[in-house]
């Protein structure tokens, strides 16, 4: 009997990075997944491996402004992980943001009430944290959000959270932290590092290393965290929030070391945090969940599927300065 076999689930956002390798995983076990997603970030080539899968069905559509409710009808499970993303964007179009990631997500759990679903994930983010005080960090630490992308998905799990207690839909909420792997996001806005180095290595260009590089982040490969999904999901643990994390940190020193090339130093940003690193005790006693992909084999597979950001912007010293003037200007 397969995997996921009379398991019907939506993922909205299924065509981004992590949806895409979440709806391949589902599909792989047997599951009918249905993807909404209006391509603002995801692509049609993520899809491109398994999508003529004959249980998945692609629907075109804004989460937060059309008709979605029938797309939910007898959903099981729905993974709730479109949003928009990136820091500097979400300065710059803080409107946007809470429509997309707030009143997308009222709007989805909405639907999924209607449908009486049986499991509700939300893609909760780790940068609501802020800058915090203790590392690792666990999930009571104070929620301190620098810039409206962090504060829109806090947001959205707020709403999660409290329709699950009001209206009782069995609903889990994981925050991830700085999550990569093959089919990362290669967007024309400035943003995630491995986007950037790629595109710059690719290029035969200088890695432009924020600051002195020996800070550090929470790299966890796009597997493990959907991994994570598929435990939470068939769970019945309820009303939780959980971090996602690598159960290490590891420094852009050390990432540019693996890569494997020259650097140049760009000035540090305000709001960002020295140091990311998930306590991830929590999902580990709760589901039984532990990640596995070494952070080693995790950029090796990265080098190895690095064609996928030959159309990335290449990105300079003098490019980024520019694309984030207003972050320095509202963040110092």
């Amino acid at each position: 009997m397969s995997e996921f076999q009379d398991i019907k689930a939506v993922v909205t956002g299924g065509a981004g990075f992590i949806g895409s390798h979440l709806t391949e995983r589902l599909l792989a076990g047997g599951a009918a997944v249905t993807i909404i997603d209006n391509y603002s970030t995801g692509r049609p080539e993520n899809l491109s491996e398994f999508d003529q899968s004959a249980g998945l069905t692609v629907v075109e559509a804004d989460i937060s402004r059309d008709p979605i409710d029938s797309h939910f009808q007898d959903a099981d499970w729905v993974f709730h992980l479109a949003a928009l993303a990136d820091i500097v964007p979400s300065i710059q179009m803080p409107t946007e943001y809470f429509q997309a990631n707030v009143v997308g997500t009222q709007r989805v759990l909405e639907a999924s009430r209607a449908a009486r679903t049986k499991r509700f994930l939300y893609a909760a983010s780790s940068s609501c944290y802020g800058i915090p005080d203790e590392y690792p960090t666990s999930e009571s630490a104070e929620i301190r959000p620098q810039y409206p992308y962090a504060l829109t998905k806090y947001l959205g799990e707020e709403l999660v959270m409290h329709w699950q207690q009001v209206y009782q839909i069995p609903a889990v909420s994981l925050r991830m932290f700085n999550v990569y792997g093959p089919r990362s996001r290669t967007s024309g806005t400035y943003g995630a590092v491995f986007g950037v180095f790629l595109a710059q290595k690719l290029a035969g260009e200088p890695y432009t290393v924020v600051g002195d590089g020996t800070q550090t982040r929470d790299f966890t490969f796009v597997t493990d965290i959907v991994d994570a999904y598929i435990a939470a999901a068939r769970s019945d643990i309820s009303g939780q929030i959980m971090n996602i994390g690598s159960d290490n940190t590891y420094s852009v020193n050390r990432l540019v070391e693996l890569l494997g090339g020259e650097t140049v130093y760009i000035p540090k940003r305000p709001g960002e945090p020295d140091c990311t690193y998930a306590d991830i005790s929590k999902i580990k006693t709760l589901l039984g969940w532990e990640p596995r992909v070494s952070f080693e084999h995790g950029v090796a597979a990265m080098i190895n599927h690095i064609d996928y950001w030959r159309e990335a912007p290449v990105w300079n010293q003098d490019s980024i300065a520019e694309a984030t003037k207003e972050w320095f200007e509202l963040l110092k």
